[in-house]
Order: structure tokens, then sequence, then C-alpha cells
């Protein structure tokens, strides 16, 4: 009998001291971002290679929209909001008012591509032309040089940065016509397009695909070469807001965002640095 406890108790001693010798889980620094599916495919390979050199660290990236972004941020439950549309004076309220002031740091730029399914023999579409289909007065792509073929007019969802960059360069203050398809993403966009010969959308210039043709705006294409010469009527800037000016994680993961091989990501993700890249 005093043989098994001295051997219960030997037993249990020798898990104590393996339990203490185990090594400790090391800790990682976390940060999350969530906003603009814009921004998105540019942070998501950011955060990718930002993990790879700083092992460590966990950087989580999400969409939802711009507005989602900066209510998540206004609200404190994520360190950074994407946003592919400035923030509005009602959330710079809603932020002072629980202490916070918001700052914005441009990453990219980007130019609001209007896209048709590559069989549209349709080229090119003034303002005033999209305006009227998107405000409903032009239904048929016979009215702007095209076939005999009803427009299907698809849209970014109202908590969607992009939509509100298109309304205020498009259609001013008046609203989409009701019969528009809103979509939660621009992948979706591009997907609506596709599938449907037609269809009119907008998406980011990141998100040209072979599937899909992009119309020139007033006789201009919407290349980065167009945009970075002012030349064409629909760029936009991109963004990331942060609560305050960033610190610790935050800041180095947006120091490599603006550094030249951060740069670098967002030229090979077809949006346009907006500063010196590697």
């Amino acid at each position: 009998m005093k043989k098994s406890i001295a051997v219960t108790m030997a037993a249990i001693f020798g898990l104590m001291a393996g339990l203490v010798a185990a090594p400790v889980a090391e800790s990682r620094e976390r940060l999350v971002l969530q906003g603009s599916t814009t921004v998105l495919p540019i942070t998501v390979k950011h955060a990718e290679e930002f993990m790879k050199r700083n092992p460590g660290t966990e950087i989580s990236v999400r969409g939802g929209g711009s507005g989602a972004g900066i209510k998540a941020l206004i609200e404190g439950t994520i360190g950074m909001a994407q946003a592919s549309r400035s923030i509005r004076d009602g959330e710079i309220l809603e932020a002072k008012a629980r202490g916070i002031k918001v700052v914005e740091h441009t990453i990219a730029g980007d130019a609001l591509a209007v896209i048709v399914h590559p069989e549209n023999p349709v080229a090119n579409l003034t303002k005033a032309q999209i305006r009227d289909i998107y405000l409903g007065k032009t239904t048929n792509w016979r009215e702007v040089g095209g076939k005999d073929q009803k427009i299907v007019v698809t849209s970014r969802d109202v908590a969607s940065g992009t939509f509100k960059a298109f309304n205020e360069k498009i259609l001013g203050k008046e609203k989409q016509r009701p019969d528009a398809l809103f979509l939660a993403s621009s992948a979706a966009v591009v997907g609506t397009v596709t599938g449907t010969p037609g269809a009119i959308g907008y998406v980011g210039m990141g998100f040209l695909r072979p599937e899909i043709k992009a119309l020139h705006v007033d006789g201009v294409a919407a290349t980065a070469e167009n945009l970075v010469a002012g030349k064409y009527p629909l760029g936009r800037p991109l963004f990331i807001y942060t609560a305050g000016e960033p610190t610790g994680l935050a800041k180095r993961f947006l120091d490599f965002i603006m550094s030249p091989d951060g740069q670098k990501i967002v030229k090979e993700a077809e949006f346009v640095p907006v500063g010196p890249v590697k």
C-alpha cells in the first residue's frame, strides 16, 4: 500500500514538473482591420507579407463596407478601418462624442471603372449618359449606340464607400433608379455583369478582369496613367482610418503599407501607388 502511494505521488510530482517545464505559448500581437471591399484585396496582401516578415504578429482583415468599418473603429472593436470614401461629418461627430479623433491615411489611388459585358458593342459613355442610365431615364442600350437590349443596372449597397463615391461623381443628390441591383461587394458586381449581357456596373480598377469590359468615360480609359495625369474623371483616393495617431503594431503595419515595398503591393494589385515603389 505504501509503495502504491509512493508511486502515485511520484507520478503527480513528475506531471507537475512537466507542466512547469512546458514551454509557454508565445504571445502574439494582434490587429484587426475591417471595411471597404475595394481596399480589401490590397490590405489582405499587405497583411500576408507583413506577417511573413514579422513572426509573432497576427493581422486579420475583413470586409463589410466602408461604413461598417468606420462604425467598428468608432466603437473600438477594431484597430483600423479601410475605406473607399472620406469619413462623413456625422461619423466625425459621433467619434468626437466618444472622445476619439479619427485620423485619415491615404494609402492608394483608384479609378471607378464603369463595366459592361464583353459582348456589349458600346465602348464609351459620357458622364451625362451614365447619369441618365442610373436615374432610369435611359433604359435600352440602343439609346446610347448599342443593341436593342434592356439595360440591367447593378450598383453597390448603400453602406459601400464605392456607392457614395459613384453617387457624388455621377448623380449628385439624385437617387439611383429603384430597380437597380444593389450588391454587397465589388466581386458580386463583377460576377453579375459577367453573367448578364445587358448589365452595367462600376468597380475599383483593381477588380477589372478579362471577362468584363471597362468603358471609356468621356473618351478616357480607366488606367493608372490617365488617373495620375488627371485625365480620367472618376478617380478617388483609398484610405485607412485610425482612432488617433497609430501606435505599436498598427503604426508598424501602416509604415509598411506606405513603404516602397508596401506601395509595390498596391501597384501589383492594379491600384495606383501614392508613394515611391521599390
